[in-house]
């Protein structure tokens, strides 16, 4: 699942980074597809909604710095905030805490 999403957003990215310039439609149109990729993971609809509204309101009208262009900008705009999503520091287990420790896995099918 994960090398899947890896590979969709990946070639969505590469193909924002080799233009010089991007227009809102650009932008647009490759949210639309990182959308598309995310419903395809099983993302939650309200965290696929929420994601794609930061994006575009950070990427629609950010001032580029002269010495990257703006597609690497968007890059860099998408990969904060998957960062943020997903959370951006971890938590530690202490499994030296008294008995039981519980941890809960979760995993695809739940």
């Amino acid at each position: 699942m994960f090398e899947s999403l890896q590979e969709r957003l990946g070639s969505i990215l590469n193909g924002l980074t080799g233009r010089g310039a991007l227009s809102e439609a650009d932008v647009s149109a490759a949210l639309r597809e990182v959308r598309r990729a995310l419903l395809e993971a099983d993302v939650a609809l309200e965290v696929v909604r929420s994601f794609t509204d930061k994006v575009r309101e950070k990427a629609v009208g950010a001032a580029v710095v002269k010495s990257i262009k703006p597609g690497q900008m968007v890059v860099k705009i998408v990969h904060d905030e998957l960062v943020d999503m997903l959370g951006a520091e971890g938590v530690a287990i202490d499994l030296n805490a008294p008995a039981p420790v519980v941890i809960m896995m979760v995993g695809l099918q739940g």
